[in-house]
């Protein structure tokens, strides 16, 4: 393809490369670049990809995109965002892959995950559509499983999953779009036909620093939206109101029985293994059930009911797609034991998603404790490792904080900061730096009806120590430790 044609959309403050020359490939990491291929510098979290030109020309690029005038005889285009210009190359390198498809983009700090499935799974029940899947958990084409390694890919990666997706025959893709997506220019130039907000609570401030900065990178999504579907329930819902105003975006707001709604959600019945609840909607009323416990799940559903609603879906082809839908994995998944007693695993690994799931379990226990193990991760915000343990103590009956994935930091360390919230409780705990001799301890120690919540892996099925992941997978050792007794 000529470089003129993946400029088609860039505006170069400066160029000295001949836009009738040949590309190969686009590459942002000069250790992957081919012979002919024009290389981005990005400035990435930790390195900028400026340093590495030298060792891209090497590699055989023919030019460089970059920020600023590269030292190195190569020719070169000159933006002001390199970032920026990396997806809108890549999207013309691949034909404009998403511009063949609808686009339905979920943000928020929980519940992105179980929204996009529960949409995929209603898209498909109800229009009968191919639909592709972009996710924390996993990407799927159609039904075929695609790994990921974020939730958000680089936007190289992303336009090369759409294209993929719609050589498949998808016409719509259900996508979570993180904060950082956002922020970092990974969905530059994409435009969804819906965005979903789910809610907005403590994580990332490591790379936001602050929850004002952190909003307004979600409260981008509804700057390239068609229809917003908004949360009026949560602090931040204003902000994204004001984006979604600001760029003409029509909005739908939903509320659990709150605040006044285009949507809302009453007479709610929690049940062990699933919610019950009534969706009203102007001139109308609809009766819903979902099997995925805990009022977190009532916000869930009001997010695909808006959603569905943006796509004239009627209510209650959506009501009757959700009632046979089924959990999510890692997202209060129920593992199997050997007695009178329940272990859950959920990804919950802030502190708003560790309340939710130990309140929805207080909401169904019977009779038996609120057991919760978790820890936090390590090179993130640590700010939120504290506030973890006061809520852990707060509503959990017996506490059990170990390692998450401590990456490059001393586990020992952050059980430290996770205990020195719990101080002003009087609620019993043990710290086990070992994950999987927690669990252990967990399963050996429980009472009759206890409910054991495993906190913060979730989907994941490795732990990361010193920038190596090891396989872990809470169901495997769960099952193998039951063996273990059982032999």
């Amino acid at each position: 393809m000529k470089l003129k044609e993946l400029l088609m959309d860039i505006t170069p403050t400066a160029m000295t490369a001949d836009p009738d020359m040949e590309i190969a490939d686009i590459c942002y990491d000069s250790r992957a670049v081919g012979l002919g291929d024009l290389f981005v510098a990005i400035a990435g979290l930790e390195t900028d990809g400026h340093q590495y030109i030298p060792a891209a020309v090497t590699q055989g690029a023919v030019a460089v995109v970059c920020q600023q005038i590269p030292a190195e005889e190569i020719p070169y285009i000159l933006v002001e965002d390199s970032r920026t210009a990396l997806a809108l190359i890549s999207a013309r390198y691949f034909g404009q892959p998403a511009k063949e498809m609808k686009l339905i983009g979920v943000t928020g700090t929980n519940g992105k995950t179980t929204t996009t499935l529960l949409l995929k799974s209603v898209l498909e029940q109800c229009l009968k559509a191919k639909v592709g899947l972009i996710g924390t958990n996993e990407n799927m084409v159609g039904d075929e499983v695609v790994e990921t390694e974020r939730t958000t890919p680089e936007s190289y990666e992303l336009q090369k999953l759409f294209r993929q997706m719609a050589d498949a025959g998808c016409t719509y893709v259900v996508m979570e779009v993180s904060s950082h997506a956002l922020a970092l220019s990974r969905v530059a130039g994409l435009r969804f036909a819906v965005g979903v907000f789910t809610n907005l609570s403590q994580d990332h401030l490591d790379f936001h620093k602050d929850m004002d900065n952190y909003a307004r990178a979600k409260a981008l999504l509804f700057t390239q939206s068609g229809k917003g579907v908004i949360n009026i329930d949560d602090d931040y819902a204003q902000v994204m109101l004001r984006a979604a105003e600001d760029t003409g975006c029509h909005v739908l707001t939903f509320s659990v029985d709150k605040n006044e709604a285009d949507l809302m959600a009453k007479n709610i019945r929690l049940k062990t293994g699933s919610v019950e609840f009534s969706v009203l909607v102007p001139g109308q009323i609809q009766r819903m059930v979902l099997h995925i416990p805990g009022e977190f799940s009532v916000y869930n559903a009001l997010g695909v009911v808006g959603c569905a609603c943006c796509l004239n879906i009627p209510l209650e082809k959506t009501a009757d797609a959700l009632g046979k839908a089924r959990g999510v994995k890692g997202r209060v998944e129920v593992v199997q034991t050997d007695g009178d007693y329940t272990i859950l695993i959920d990804y919950a690994h802030t502190p708003d998603a560790l309340e939710n799931v130990l309140t929805a379990v207080r909401g169904f226990a019977q009779g038996g404790r609120t057991v919760v193990l978790f820890g936090c991760g390590g090179d993130r915000d640590p700010t939120k490792r504290g506030p973890m343990g006061k809520i852990a103590a707060e509503l959990a009956d017996h506490v059990i904080v170990t390692s998450d994935n401590p990456r490059t930091e001393e586990p020992n360390a952050i059980i430290e900061e996770i205990v020195a919230g719990m101080q002003e409780s009087e609620t019993s705990y043990v710290t086990i730096e070992d994950r999987r001799a927690a669990i252990a301890y967990a399963i050996d120690n429980h009472q009759p009806g206890d409910i054991i919540v495993l906190a913060g892996k979730g989907h994941e099925t490795y732990q990361e120590i010193n920038k190596v992941k090891h396989h872990m997978d809470e169901r495997e050792i769960v099952a193998a430790h039951i063996a273990s007794r059982a032999g």
